[in-house]
């Protein structure tokens, strides 16, 4: 099945032809869901770091008996980081 026509479109693409720090996520996790697990992470290098953040958010919101802030907030810093070097690079044109 083609995933391509049901995600979402990058709207800085869309309007200004600029990719985002996002673009590229969905397809990342498609192909997770694929069990394309090196091209996801060359696809979107901050896919792992952003699922490990998502889900200990969800424990941090849902498990109160135990203070997950800290992991919360040291993976959204690196994810921020991955986010913004990877698109130096992608923009660069010194890789991809």
């Amino acid at each position: 099945m083609d995933l391509e026509k049901y995600m979402i479109p990058c709207l800085s693409k869309k309007l200004f032809g600029v990719e985002c720090l996002g673009c590229g996520a969905q397809r990342s996790l498609v192909l997770i869901s694929q069990g394309e697990f090196a091209k996801a992470f060359q696809m979107y290098p901050a896919i792992y770091t952003t699922i490990l953040f998502f889900v200990f958010l969800a424990l941090h919101l849902f498990h109160k008996s135990r203070n997950y802030s800290k992991i919360v907030i040291g993976l959204a810093i690196a994810n921020a980081i991955i986010m913004v070097v990877s698109y130096f690079f992608k923009t660069s044109n010194y890789c991809y």
